[in-house]
């Protein structure tokens, strides 16, 4: 075992992933070695206020206990039988998981990109079964700016330079539009179009949020023209918004649900594509399927995770993040005009636009590590704030108020 000279951890787990990791990320200097609730601990001994919550992939907090005593209770019993068998956990799952979102079947998978990369062979099998669109023929809308993984087909239709730049040629079929434009997306509507892949909040873009009434007229369209409305709710889905779904907190009920991230407690990979039989009928035994999709350890500690969200009291999931949206909004609101360009909210979840003269989002994110607070830096000049839902008042207030001194501490 290597000896580690007192203050010299984090530059000994740096050199390591500089040597040995992919050069995929780059990461704030902060190197983890414990958590529980919002606050992570460094292997120097440091402690931070957890503001990115693993893109939301935490929203009930580090080692939530309902969660990791879930996990505890299956890895004792069956953690992997691949789908060749059931499990007793997979039925449940899927049921309740069903029952939350209001939809009659679940495909669960793995990541997000997982669930999203099914949702469209879902849609184009839709198409060509049940629409009727000729063969190989079969297009999706997508929406400029948005974010729905790192696969090849999913890269090949972002508008991000850095996401698809080197890795093309790209599969083909779909069509870009404007976010939040629903004139652009009526006119990409073809005979061929099977689906409207949407995020009902543009998570990676900077928490932007479409116009009033967008994502309704998004129904309307996709009704007019036979189509299914897919929401990748990956990030914005099960309570960061406060509500369960982003979209049915607008008032609008898509045809195709993307669930991941929080699906999994912050424990283990879980994702799901849900929508009702009309839709998910089309899979059939061989056509679709993943080993790990629908693991019993997965399942159980899913299953612990729709039981936190069922909770629609007033000391739930939800209704916290709802109220400490508004705790952080209004914490927020001054430093408009004071360092601030700009902020967008959509629940417990903000992007939060700095004055470009003062410097870029990731010089704002490394003076926060000093001030013992983590967020994540996005396009330029924009931070999010997207801490677990299971904060507290005050520790909103200690994230605002150490932006707020970074901020005057800028040139």
């Amino acid at each position: 075992m290597t000896t580690i000279e007192t203050g010299q951890a984090t530059a000994h787990h740096e050199r390591l992933v500089d040597e040995y990791s992919a050069h995929n990320y780059h990461p704030l200097p902060v190197v983890v070695a414990e958590a529980a609730g919002a606050w992570v601990t460094d292997v120097e001994g440091r402690r931070y206020l957890d503001c990115l919550a693993g893109y939301s992939a935490l929203n009930f907090g580090h080692g939530h206990p309902a969660l990791v005593a879930a996990a505890h209770r299956q890895l004792d019993r069956v953690t992997l039988t691949s789908r060749a068998f059931g499990n007793d956990q997979l039925g449940p799952f899927c049921a309740e998981l069903a029952a939350l979102v209001g939809k009659q079947q679940v495909l669960p998978m793995n990541t997000g990109a997982e669930a999203v990369e099914s949702g469209l062979k879902v849609a184009r099998k839709w198409g060509y079964e049940v629409k009727g669109v000729p063969e190989d023929r079969a297009r999706i809308v997508v929406a400029a700016g948005g974010f729905h993984g790192r696969t090849i087909s999913i890269v090949g239709f972002s508008t991000d330079p850095d996401a698809r730049g080197g890795f093309g040629p790209f599969t083909p079929g779909f069509d870009v539009v404007p976010y939040g434009d629903p004139h652009a997306l009526r006119a990409a509507i073809t005979p061929d179009t099977v689906a409207v892949l949407i995020e009902p909040v543009q998570g990676e873009a900077g928490v932007v949020v479409p116009p009033a009434g967008y994502l309704a007229a998004v129904r309307e369209i996709c009704d007019r023209a036979g189509v299914l409305f897919v929401a990748d709710e990956v990030q914005s889905g099960l309570g960061r918004t406060g509500h369960v779904l982003a979209t049915r907190g607008a008032g609008v009920d898509a045809d195709v649900y993307l669930l991941g991230k929080a699906l999994g407690g912050g424990i283990v990979p879980l994702s799901a594509v849900v929508a009702d039989a009309a839709v998910l009928g089309v899979l059939r035994p061989g056509q679709h399927g993943s080993t790990f999709g629908g693991n019993p350890l997965a399942c159980a500690v899913g299953r612990a995770v729709i039981e936190l969200l069922s909770d629609t009291g007033p000391r739930g999931m939800l209704a916290a993040a709802a109220r400490l949206g508004e705790v952080a909004a209004d914490r927020l609101a001054p430093l408009v005009g004071h360092g601030v360009v700009a902020v967008r909210r959509s629940g417990l979840w903000a992007g939060i636009d700095v004055d470009p003269r003062l410097g870029s989002g990731r010089d704002v994110a490394e003076r926060l590590v000093s001030r013992g607070v983590l967020v994540k830096d996005t396009h330029g000049s924009t931070i999010r704030l997207s801490p677990p839902l299971v904060v507290t008042d005050d520790e909103v207030a200690l994230a605002v108020d150490a932006l707020a001194g970074v901020l005057a501490e800028l040139p």
